[in-house]
């Protein structure tokens, strides 16, 4: 699977876990390059709470559109150290 954004990997791996449609990368598959910190947070009833990344192209910025979830609940342990996309970053085989 390839995570694109602005014509740009962004992630590629073929370990993926799915979660409620989110296609889940390994974190060390992310291309840090394009990564930039963001103060964003969010929760999830039984994921806990999510962590974001903002992407940075081209001089263009996609505002927290990677997010993780650094210390995951027990239900959801299958996507510790990982990385899921929305906000217009394409994810394909």
């Amino acid at each position: 699977m390839k995570a694109i954004w602005k014509n740009t990997l962004i992630a590629e791996s073929d370990d993926i876990v799915m979660v409620e449609g989110n296609h889940y990368f390994p974190a060390s598959a992310l291309n840090r390059a394009f990564v930039q910190f963001s103060n964003h947070r969010s929760s999830c009833p039984w994921k806990g709470q999510a962590s974001y990344y903002s992407l940075m192209v081209d001089g263009d910025l996609n505002p927290d559109c990677v997010w993780y979830y650094p210390d995951p609940k027990p239900e959801a342990a299958a996507i510790r150290d990982r990385v899921a996309f929305w906000k217009g970053v394409q994810v394909s085989e």
